[in-house]
């Protein structure tokens, strides 16, 4: 599934099953409580907390594609094409990072 097929099958999806979207700043919050429960895994799970009985049966992938989904709806609403941001980011940090990881002794 390309980017653009995403955007659209997310926007399908929202107008029938969802029947509407929340207004952006209600998605912009669920994003934030999106990203919450993958930190919340990730510190659990690879970090130096130590995972509650409850977080072992926690999905990753699932948290991870709720972020993807709640960003889509996002991008859908404000009217971002996210192919086209994601390739001029992805420029962006080829010119500006160009010589700066491969030069890093920290690396």
């Amino acid at each position: 599934m390309t980017i653009e097929q995403l955007q659209q099958t997310i926007d399908k999806w929202i107008t029938t099953t969802g029947v509407r979207y929340f207004n952006e700043l209600t998605n912009t919050a669920l994003l934030m409580e999106e990203v919450g429960e993958v930190a919340r895994i990730m510190a659990r799970r690879y970090g130096e907390q130590s995972e509650k009985e409850s977080d072992k049966d926690a999905d990753l992938a699932d948290e991870m594609a709720d972020v993807m989904f709640v960003l889509v709806c996002l991008a859908n609403q404000t009217g971002i094409d996210l192919t086209a941001a994601l390739e001029k980011n992805l420029l962006k940090k080829t010119i500006r990072d160009k010589d700066r990881h491969r030069l890093n002794p920290k690396l």
